[in-house]
């Protein structure tokens, strides 16, 4: 078992992206929706949790989840999921840090739950293929984070054990899962303190990036 960290995986929104709230929020607000409306409706309500957790395992569509949304918060279907995050930007600091350490020799991988992927595809534009060592999308394993068995097959993936792995999400129950098989954490709530983490984690000075 090595201890030296070698390889780097990340989540995708809100980490690569700037914070999913914000963008929620705004949706909102265009929408004439009073604040917190998609949190009760799709992360609080018993049914909107379980279609929102069959989407990222790739057990409904995109589609089915924007009409069951749509339902729910009494506001057009038509792509909504690519409205209700709309807003959301690339973080240049966590990009520009991957690619920096990619240069150092560490392998860098994404591990990221799905929204779907048709008709609105988050990941359009980013080039994970070409700028990722490793690329896994939940619902093309029909698996979730936290699911122990997604970070296994990340980690196979990536040939590296657990031990030789840094992972960073935003949710920290997902950080949390991570830390049990042996990785190590990184809650990303500030991008600019996160860097510097992964600098100390990694052995790569990532404040210049």
């Amino acid at each position: 078992m090595s201890n030296r960290r070698t390889g780097l995986i990340l989540d995708f929104g809100g980490v690569l992206t700037t914070p999913l709230l914000p963008a929620v929020l705004a949706f909102e607000q265009r929408e004439g929706l009073p604040q917190g409306a998609c949190l009760r409706a799709l992360y609080k309500d018993e049914e909107g949790v379980r279609i929102t957790s069959d989407l990222e395992r790739g057990v409904v569509s995109q589609t089915e989840w924007n009409e069951f949304a749509g339902k729910m918060l009494g506001v057009p279907t038509d792509n909504l999921m690519g409205r209700i995050f709309g807003a959301l930007r690339p973080e240049p600091l966590m990009i520009n840090a991957a690619a920096t350490e990619r240069r150092a020799g560490i392998k860098v991988g994404i591990l990221s739950n799905s929204v779907g992927l048709a008709p609105w595809d988050l990941y359009d534009g980013y080039e994970l293929e070409r700028l990722y060592d490793v690329v896994v999308i939940s619902e093309q394993h029909l698996l979730r984070k936290p699911d122990p068995e997604l970070f296994e097959i990340t980690l196979k993936l990536m040939d590296l054990s657990a031990d030789e792995c840094v992972f960073v999400d935003d949710t920290e129950a997902y950080v949390q899962a991570a830390e049990q098989l042996g990785l190590a954490g990184v809650h990303n709530q500030d991008p600019r303190q996160t860097v510097v983490t992964l600098s100390e984690l990694l052995g790569v000075d990532l404040t210049a990036s």
